[in-house]
Formats: C-alpha cells, sequence, structure tokens
C-alpha cells in the first residue's frame, strides 16, 4: 500500500511563509516525476510546480520567483517552500507522486490528502 502524507499548511499573512512537506511511503520502487496542485475555492485543481526524479523543476507563470519545488529522494518526500504568500496563493494544496511499485509496469498516480494555505491581507 502506498500514501502521501502531506503537511506544512496553515494560516498566513500576506507576505509570509510556508513549507509544505508531502511523504510517500509503502512498497516503492521507484517515484518518478513529483508535483504540486493548488485547488482554490469555486475553482480547478491547477498545476503549481512539478520536479522529476534528476530535480529538473517547473513552475506555474503565478509562482516563479515565490515558490521552489525540491525533494528528498532518501526520504521520498517532496517540499514546497512558499516565499512572499499573497492572497490569491489561498488554496488546497495536493501532492501528486509518479510511483513504480514494481520493476515492470508503468507509473501510477498518488494524491496526498490536501493541506489548506490561507493567506490573509
Amino acid at each position: 500500500q502506498v500514501q502521501l502524507v502531506e503537511s506544512g499548511g496553515g494560516l498566513v499573512q500576506a507576505g509570509g511563509s510556508l513549507r509544505l512537506s508531502c511523504a510517500a511511503s509503502g512498497r516503492i520502487f521507484r517515484i518518478d516525476d513529483m508535483g504540486w496542485y493548488g485547488q482554490a475555492p469555486g475553482k480547478q485543481r491547477e498545476l503549481v510546480a512539478t520536479i522529476t526524479s534528476g530535480g529538473t523543476t517547473s513552475y506555474a507563470d503565478s509562482v516563479k520567483g515565490r515558490f521552489t519545488i525540491s525533494r528528498d529522494n532518501a526520504k521520498n518526500t517532496v517540499y514546497l517552500q512558499m516565499n512572499n504568500l499573497k492572497p490569491e496563493d489561498t488554496a488546497v494544496y495536493y501532492c501528486i507522486a509518479d510511483i513504480r511499485v514494481r520493476i515492470l509496469g508503468g507509473s501510477k498516480d498518488y494524491w496526498g490528502q490536501g493541506t489548506q494555505v490561507t493567506v490573509s491581507s
């Protein structure tokens, strides 16, 4: 059984920072791409940042220069450092990981439970 557990969300004032963590556990052969999505009230879930197994990163334009995604492969963990937070960043953030549980076969998407980030004006 594979599960992703998120932590680090909370309430902060505009301009503040948070660091989200997402740790994968269970039977894992390899974790490929990992990423973070954000879902604001009344909106669809949108991709925020991704990172490959080799460390190549990609960001949504709205967070470039403010957010940093990283990973610790030894801990099967992905992080999202969120700096200079804005009220429009308020959302539930979900981590995602493409995981292969066997040597043969393709990867499967696994999702974290979501963590609330609220940024006040």
